[in-house]
């Protein structure tokens, strides 16, 4: 299976799963804001979407960890996940919004499928000497989408309204079902299954090098819910547009490639890379609370300077210190714990944006200084990009 199932076949899949992830956000959170009119609204669906993860991948960690397809597993959750996104839309402007809202978060319990998941997965598609840079090349289709799904959910949402966007998202997301389907077989863990539903997260906070990841991470990213919460608002008074607001989005994945591709061609440790980059995305906040279109643009491409690379870090860093039995584990609460950061992110922005946009702006840049400051790593192991 390994010989059929190649590295390009599981890159494209995560292209395609995670550029329809990206979209699904702003796509929601366009398509509330022009159904109510409400920023508060919009930015509700996008934290409800996110905040049942916390949930969700824990318990597909778990499961992904014990079944001998975890294939199989993951292409279910995600053809929940898209297929939901049509359910949510089609709720919209039709039954009551808290129970499109409740709807939205039971979608959402899928959503680590796409990102820790799918990443777990990776030593068993490229095993051995092969995964540093499979590593590296992973990490920046998360770059990829989060270019492409902004742009593609701004551009759709500007030609055939935010409905099209949210179904072209979970188009996307349906794409990805049959090559998760092919992934290689797993071994289906005798240790992990002595190890409970609590195992991932026990191992993540008692693992002092994975626990200081963790929690920089995660502040990062609510202090990015705070920032695509306020998109719309910011595209709206200084870009000419609502919609326009996610072409700031693109722009710091832009940034993110770049600066990744650089980052490939030297050897630095992980964990100061995850401190450093929450320190870039800090300064990039605080400098798109100017709200000058200039400055926005300046400020996007210094966030993802500083994002793409902690991302590319943090799978480093979590694959040196997962043990086999417990990595999927490793990698879907560790990517549950950062969805949940950037819903609570984006549910605090809404109301608070609506009062004062530099305000949010700023303290997304306060949050994102005192994890780089909390999340301090000790002297580690250099990033191997061979």
């Amino acid at each position: 299976m390994k010989r059929r199932y190649g590295f390009a076949a599981y890159l494209a899949g995560a292209v395609a799963a995670r550029v329809g992830d990206e979209m699904s956000g702003p796509a929601l959170m366009l398509g509330g804001f022009a159904v109510t009119g409400s920023a508060t609204a919009g930015s509700a669906l996008l934290a409800g979407v996110t905040v049942s993860a916390v949930v969700g991948g824990p318990v597909l960690g778990l499961l992904l960890d014990r079944v001998e397809r975890p294939g199989w597993l993951l292409a279910g959750a995600m053809g929940l996940y898209g297929g939901g996104l049509g359910l949510v839309l089609l709720g919209l402007g039709r039954v009551p919004f808290v129970a499109v809202l409740g709807l939205a978060v039971v979608v959402g319990v899928a959503g680590p499928a796409v990102a820790g998941g799918w990443t777990a997965q990776l030593p068993r598609v490229v095993p051995g000497g092969g995964l540093g840079r499979a590593n590296v090349l992973d990490a920046m289709t998360f770059g990829v989408a989060s270019l492409a799904g902004p742009a593609l959910a701004g551009g759709v949402a500007e030609g055939v309204g935010a409905a099209g966007a949210v179904v072209v998202a979970g188009v996307l997301i349906g794409v990805a079902v049959p090559v998760a389907w092919g992934l290689p077989r797993g071994s289906a863990g005798r240790e992990a299954a002595g190890g409970g539903f609590a195992a991932g997260v026990r191992f993540v906070l008692g693992n002092p090098a994975l626990a200081r990841a963790t929690f920089t991470s995660v502040g990062c990213c609510l202090a990015q819910g705070v920032l695509t919460a306020c998109v719309p608002l910011l595209g709206e008074r200084a870009l000419g547009g609502a919609a326009r607001g996610a072409v700031l989005l693109s722009c710091a994945a832009g940034a993110g490639l770049v600066a990744n591709a650089v980052l490939a061609r030297l050897v630095v440790a992980p964990d100061a890379v995850i401190r450093l980059g929450a320190l870039v995305q800090a300064a990039g906040l605080a400098l798109a609370a100017t709200g000058r279109p200039a400055a926005l643009i300046g400020a996007a491409l210094l966030i993802g300077a500083g994002e793409g690379p902690q991302l590319t870090a943090l799978f480093a860093v979590r694959h040196r210190e997962s043990p086999d039995h417990l990595r999927s584990q490793v990698f879907t609460t560790g990517a549950s714990m950062k969805i949940t950061g950037f819903a609570l992110g984006a549910a605090l922005a809404g109301p608070l944006a609506a009062r004062s946009l530099p305000g949010a702006l700023l303290l997304a840049s306060g949050v994102a200084a005192v994890a780089c400051v909390r999340g301090r790593p000790q002297p580690g192991r250099a990033l191997d990009h061979t």
